[in-house]
This record gives structure tokens, sequence and C-alpha cells, in this order.
């Protein structure tokens, strides 16, 4: 059920997943040395893997729950209990003398992260259709704009005091929950339902998913989509620093150049590329551009040149909006919010899955060739391109909100 909107929702959502963003980014350039402080270790590659894949792992088991719930109760109590988890977590990493602290920490973040999924399910309730994919663009923008001063701010910190940037992280989570609690109304009316113990089992949404032939494509799609990206939270940091020396700020202000590029990309470029070249082009084309740019980042020999394929590697992000509003055209409205879940579970499965893959490549490759793990990227996006190929654009008849 539809109930009225205020017009600063829309931005105030937009707020919530930029700071997000931000606390996330804060953390990328100086997660390095803050494992090899705690664990000793000089090739810290699996440990990185392996807090990657545990917060994924959580995320996993309980993102359909919390999307389930957030159809039940309303987007807003699960988007609050999302980010006072963060906050938890951050404060873990801040003070955590320890490596079982530090897991303890992500484990918290893992089980409580429902930001994307019910950020976008928030706005599929707000937004007419034929807006939706200029407005997963502007979501998607919003949080490559926190990675434009998260990332750069982290490094900044790091290099003056290596638990400083996790301090800033717990604060902005903090700040931001105290936004939405002020200022984000609901979205949608709770249906007053009594909540079935069984549809919490974090199966049950993935069964439904599985017996709607028409939605496996999008959900491979998107599966593969995250294994794809998921190599960058594991090794961007490393590679720098073995490839070409970076440092924290280094680090982070790379980082920042491609928050900047794709910022700008993904809040001008989805809607026009989906009107001028059709969903299936866009996908297809964010996956050449991405594609092009690792060709050139596993044979860079000089930082410049990093710098300079960032427009093209930020146009890799092009086709995720396209397939966002695709996907919503699959479910009936009161499915909307499971839906997201279960599109982040099955992000959230392979973010198990690939950190530990890609750790090990690199853990492999670094002494040699740091960045061959670059060219594993493309391999994955090469299983892509047949199922875009394969997936049926036309208009379907949402999935009936029975089952």
């Amino acid at each position: 059920m539809k109930i009225a909107i205020p017009a600063t929702a829309l931005p105030v959502i937009f707020a919530t997943v930029a700071l997000d963003a931000v606390g996330i980014g804060l953390i990328f350039p100086i997660l390095p040395a803050l494992l090899r402080e705690v664990t000793h270790a000089d090739n810290v590659a699996p440990y990185i893997g392996i807090m990657t894949a545990l917060y994924a792992l959580m995320q996993f088991v309980f993102a359909p729950v919390l999307g389930a719930l957030s159809d039940r109760l309303g987007r807003r109590p699960v988007l609050l209990l999302s980010l006072a988890g963060a906050a938890v977590n951050y404060l873990f990493l801040a003070f955590a003398p320890s490596l079982w602290m530090l897991l303890l920490g992500r484990a918290i973040a893992g089980l409580t992260s429902a930001n994307v999924s019910v950020a976008t399910a928030y706005i599929t309730d707000i937004s007419p259709e034929e807006t939706r994919a200029r407005r997963f663009g502007l979501l998607n923008a919003m949080f490559g704009a926190g990675f434009i001063i998260g990332p750069v701010l982290g490094g900044a910190l790091g290099d003056y005091g290596l638990r400083l940037p996790f301090m800033a992280a717990a604060i902005l989570n903090a700040g931001n929950l105290l936004l939405a609690l002020l200022t984000l109304p609901e979205s949608r009316r709770p249906t007053g339902e009594k909540i079935d113990l069984l549809a919490l089992n974090p199966l049950r949404p993935l069964r439904w998913v599985l017996s709607q032939k028409s939605l496996l494509p999008i959900t491979a799609i998107f599966f593969t989509f995250s294994a794809a990206g998921e190599v960058y939270g594991v090794c961007w940091a490393l590679w720098g620093h073995d490839a070409f020396e970076w440092n924290g700020l280094w680090i982070g202000l790379s980082l920042g150049a491609f928050g900047v590029c794709q910022a700008l990309a993904q809040a001008f470029l989805p809607g026009p590329a989906v009107k001028l070249l059709g969903e299936r082009a866009t996908i297809l084309g964010g996956v050449a551009c991405a594609c092009m740019a690792l060709v050139v980042m596993a044979f860079a020999t000089r930082s410049w040149m990093i710098f300079a394929i960032m427009p093209v590697f930020a146009l890799g992000g092009i086709g995720a909006p396209a397939l966002q509003s695709l996907a919503t055209r699959q479910v009936a409205e009161d499915r909307q919010g499971q839906f997201q879940g279960v599109l982040a579970s099955s992000v959230s499965l392979a973010s198990v899955l690939c950190p530990l893959v890609f750790s090990s490549i690199y853990f492999g490759v670094r002494a040699y060739w740091p960045g061959a793990v670059w060219l594993s990227v493309i391999v994955v996006y090469a299983a892509l391109v047949p199922l875009v190929l394969g997936l049926s654009l036309a208009s379907t008849t949402p999935a009936s909100s029975r089952g």
C-alpha cells in the first residue's frame, strides 16, 4: 500500500547511503596495515579474504530475512537497525587488540547490514517505474560520492594514527543513524500481518526465487557482477602498495579518484544509455569498459596509468542501474523488499566465496606479478556475457505475491 511521502525523503535516503559509503571507504586504505599489526604477518591477503567472507556470510544469512521484515514492518526500522550495527562494527575495529575481535565486529556488521537492499526497496516504493533507472543511478552515484571522501580521509588519517579512521567511521555512522531517525519517513505502510516464523528462514526466500524461472537469469547476473566486484575490496590496497609502493594517502586518493568518475558516470549516464542502447547493450557496454580498464591495470608500470584509466573504469558501472530497474519489474509491489533481499543475498553468496578465491590468487601471484589478479576478473566478466545475451528484456507479469 502506498502512503504519502514528503519531498525530503529522496534526499535523505541518498544522504544516508552516501554517509554509509564514507564510513566504508574510510577503512579500505588502512585495513592491511591494521591486520599486519594484530597478526604480525607480512602477507595479509588471506586475512582480508577471511574478514570479507565472514561479513558476507552473515549478510547472506540475514539480508533476505531483513528484506522480508521490511515488507511487513516497514523500511525505516530495518534501515535504522542496519545503521546501528555499522556503528558498533567500527567501534570494534577502533579498539580491537586482537584478530578475533576484528572478526566479531565484522560479523555484527554483516548480521545487520541491509542498507543497500532496503534503500533500493525504499526508492522502489516512492518512484514511478519510468523514473527508477535514473534514481537507481543517483543512488549508486551517492555511494560513489561517499568514496570520493571516505578513502582519501581514511588514508590521510591512517598515516597519522592507524585507529583514527575507524573512530571517524563510528562517528559518521552514529550521525547517519541520527539523521535517519529524525528525518526519514516510512515509505510503506506496515501490513500488520503476524510474522510467520518460517518466513525468517533465510533459505525460504531463496526457494521462492528459485521457483520463479523468470527471476533466475537476473539473479545469476547479480551474482556474477558481485563476484567480479569483490576483488577490489580484497586486493586494491595490497596491489597499490606492492606494485607502486603507495602509502595510505595514495591508496585513498586512487579510490577517491575512482569515486569521482563513478559518481559522474552513474549520476548522468544510466538513463540516457538505457534510452539510446537499451538495457542489454548498456549492461554489456559497462562490462566491456571494465575489461579494458582491467587490462591496463594488469600491465601498468606507472601510477599515472591507473589514474588515466579511471574514467573508462567508472563506465563499467553504468549497467548496474539498468539491471536494477529491470529487476524491479519482475515481482509485485508487496514482494519488492523480499526480492531485493534475495538479490542482496545472491550478491552476498558471491561475496562469501570470491574474497577467499581472489585473496588466494593474490597470495600466489604477489611475488611475481601482482597485477595478474586483474586478469582473473576478466574471466569472471566473460562468464557474464552469455547470461546477459540470454536475458529476456520483454516486460513480464510480476510474480505473484502469494507463496
